[in-house]
């Protein structure tokens, strides 16, 4: 994760980044703004390192854009977040200003395609190709289409997000 934060466009310390882990078994990773970043167990127990790297070049692409700080601007769903991820890991209200954004935020679809895009560029600056990122939007569509649910409903759809990022130099 390190090389992709020092190839995005924001200046953070690696003192200001904190990733934490949700025990989940499905397959999601997500941004809360501020340099803070989820990973469920099912993406780190079954990604592989190019899966995890595009998934995660992804969300570090939307800390980039500042699409989470849209978001809380506009204040989308903050309370809500609480409350549900309180139901989902109880205790959780020490992580509340950030996991309510985390749960209730839902990008749009031009922001997921800005975010896709920014993602590549991170990832070819870090010295891998864009297939990455392509790679990793094909396996998590082929391993999530049974489960359903989660964030995609926020999304394009994977064809379409994976087309778009074909034609990109």
């Amino acid at each position: 994760m390190i090389p992709l934060l020092r190839a995005g466009d924001k200046t953070r310390s690696l003192k200001e980044i904190r990733v934490g882990v949700i025990e989940d078994p499905n397959i999601n990773a997500a941004n809360a703004g501020g340099g803070v970043f989820y990973v469920t167990t099912g993406l780190l127990e079954k990604a592989n390192d190019d899966q995890l790297r595009g998934i995660l070049a992804h969300e570090i692409a939307h800390d980039d854009l500042g699409h989470v700080a849209k978001a809380q601007v506009l204040g989308t769903g903050l309370n809500l977040g609480v409350i549900l991820l309180e139901q989902i890991i109880p205790g959780s209200s020490v992580i509340t200003p950030f996991a309510g954004t985390l749960v209730a935020r839902a990008y749009s679809r031009s922001e997921e395609l800005e975010a896709d895009e920014r993602a590549v560029e991170i990832l070819q600056r870090a010295g891998y190709s864009k297939d990455v990122m392509i790679d990793a939007l094909a396996w998590v569509a082929q391993s999530s289409s049974a489960a359903g649910g989660g964030f995609s409903s926020t999304h394009p759809s994977t064809p379409d997000r994976i087309a778009a990022l074909r034609q990109l130099k």
